[in-house]
């Protein structure tokens, strides 16, 4: 299965908080499943960025303490991506934005070490 990895807050809003526009500078032509890594970084800059995001689109983030990182935390489907110039919802303008749906939480954790060990781990 593929996976992506995801910087928190972000991931727990993909996964809880019905964020259905992942926001990245390349296109993905892949539909389907994909596992969504909550990556192991996070400063409390891009955090608190990330809260008051969330507060504009009316999100509560949990502490950054409670979230989980470093973690496999659920699995998503992607079904569009589109670039688009505008900034909507979720959406960064300038960006490609993955549209998501049918989020589902792991509950059996599957720890990995980021992105270079992820993708040693995952079938591309």
């Amino acid at each position: 299965m593929k996976a992506i990895s995801v910087r928190q807050p972000w991931a727990w809003a993909i996964i809880y908080a019905l964020k259905n526009v992942e926001n990245r500078g390349w296109p993905i032509h892949y539909r389907g499943d994909i596992l969504i890594h909550a990556a192991k970084t996070c400063t409390k800059k891009e955090y608190q960025l990330a809260k008051e995001f969330g507060h504009c689109m009316g999100v509560v983030i949990p502490e950054l303490i409670s979230l989980r990182r470093g973690q496999v935390i659920g699995i998503v489907t992607i079904v569009d991506c589109q670039f688009s110039q505008v900034a909507s919802g979720w959406g960064m303008p300038g960006q490609y934005h993955w549209k998501l749906e049918n989020p589902r939480e792991i509950t059996r954790f599957l720890t990995l070490g980021g992105w270079e060990s992820l993708k040693c781990r995952m079938i591309w």
